[in-house]
């Protein structure tokens, strides 16, 4: 299992979910992405993408104008 970094910041909706899927495609079962973003609509897009596709978010915060999800990657890929 590895750690990834995505930097999805100064883009807008749908772009961060978009990247975090291309992202998300090329690593394996078990493999953690931390994703940074600056959309806040990231913070319940990128949460209900994973449910959707058998990943899991780990943690999910926002501090000033950013946005971090830690996601572990499912066997949904």
């Amino acid at each position: 299992m590895s750690d990834y970094e995505l930097d999805a910041k100064n883009i807008l909706c749908p772009m961060p979910v978009i990247r975090t899927q291309d992202k998300v495609n090329t690593l394996q079962q078990g493999d953690k992405l931390k994703v940074v973003c600056t959309d806040p609509g990231a913070l319940n897009d990128i949460p209900a993408w994973c449910r959707i596709n058998g990943h899991k978010v780990l943690e999910a915060t926002q501090s000033d104008d950013e946005v971090i999800l830690l996601i572990e990657v499912g066997n949904g890929t």
